[in-house]
């Protein structure tokens, strides 16, 4: 599949908000500073199309992107940021959450992580939150580009054994920075729901 055209259309808090047009959805969740921004970026060939900050936890909100006139990528807030409020952190896992229930036309989640680290606690809540809604689920690991092959396989390992993770679920690697994969992964992600439409 080819990313031919990319525009926002709306960023969104409430159910109310959310764009009608019954076109699958497929969502981008990770952490805050995982490099969601950069990776949806680096996918649409749209250096500007999401905010890249350089504040974690700047998403607040669910940011709608039109892919292609017949498919939405959408942004969820970034999570687990240590520097905000109880209360700040509980709102945005509710925004998410209110997303993640009952959502029609969501298709997918694609749950990043950073191949650097261990997944955290809130990873592997995340992980568990999508599986227990029933939603197709595809897990990339980003920042590749830091790491060598050798420790790229111990990350896999690593990556493989918090999230607990079944042998046939895959694990994709990518680097918003060299976009080496970014056809496969595109076709990956995308591919199997332009075929609904």
């Amino acid at each position: 599949m080819k990313i031919k055209t990319s525009e926002f259309i709306i960023s969104a808090v409430k159910k109310n908000q959310y764009p009608e047009e019954g076109f699958p959805e497929i969502a981008f969740v990770g952490r805050s500073n995982v490099g969601k921004s950069s990776i949806i970026n680096a996918l649409t060939n749209r250096r500007g199309l999401a905010k890249v900050s350089q504040t974690p936890g700047k998403t607040r909100l669910i940011n709608f992107f039109l892919l292609n006139k017949d498919m939405f990528l959408v942004d969820l807030p970034g999570y687990g940021y240590a520097k905000v409020s109880k209360k700040e952190k509980e709102s945005w896992g509710a925004v998410i959450e209110r997303y993640l229930v009952d959502r029609e036309p969501l298709k997918r989640v694609v749950l990043l992580v950073d191949c650097r680290h261990k997944p955290t606690a809130d990873d592997i809540q995340m992980y568990e939150w999508i599986k227990h809604y029933g939603y197709d689920i595809a897990i990339v690991a980003t920042k590749s580009d830091k790491l060598s092959n050798n420790e790229l396989r111990k990350s896999e390992k690593i990556i493989r054994e918090t999230l607990k993770l079944d042998q046939e679920e895959k694990l994709n690697y990518f680097s918003s920075l060299n976009k080496k994969g970014r056809d496969e992964l595109i076709d990956i992600l995308f591919s199997d729901l332009v075929e609904e439409v």
